[in-house]
């Protein structure tokens, strides 16, 4: 099942109707953009994160799950995933992947189960 990878951990600290846009959202191994969209609905929540110049200024969306902690007052999110991992997820447009659950589904399974921190098998 990849429900779970649509919802924040308890221990991460969001709360909800925090708006999350811009916040720094920093992976294991540093930074890899900031916010641009989010959602906190109950099932459906999500961070669209726009990496800048790290993989040439596109946009990638994170289930919340991935989400370890968040520090309001320095406005950044930490993932629990490397860059890398980050990187190799199945790749995302806005205009066709927002709404699509088949996008989902997969990006849930990638993200949701097998390897290490719930990451996909290597």
């Amino acid at each position: 099942m990849t429900e779970h990878v649509w919802s924040y951990r308890p221990t991460a600290g969001h709360l909800a109707g925090t708006d999350l846009t811009g916040y720094k959202v920093e992976a294991t191994d540093g930074s890899i953009g900031k916010v641009d969209k989010h959602s906190d609905e109950v099932g459906d929540a999500y961070l669209v994160v726009d990496t800048g110049v790290w993989i040439f200024g596109k946009e990638v969306l994170l289930p919340a799950d991935t989400v370890v902690r968040i520090d309001p007052e320095e406005r950044k999110l930490f993932v629990d995933r490397t860059k890398e991992q980050i990187k190799d997820a199945p790749e995302f447009h806005r205009d066709k992947h927002l709404g699509d659950p088949g996008y989902r589904s997969e990006l849930g399974t990638y993200y949701g189960i097998g390897g290490p921190f719930g990451g996909p098998l290597a």
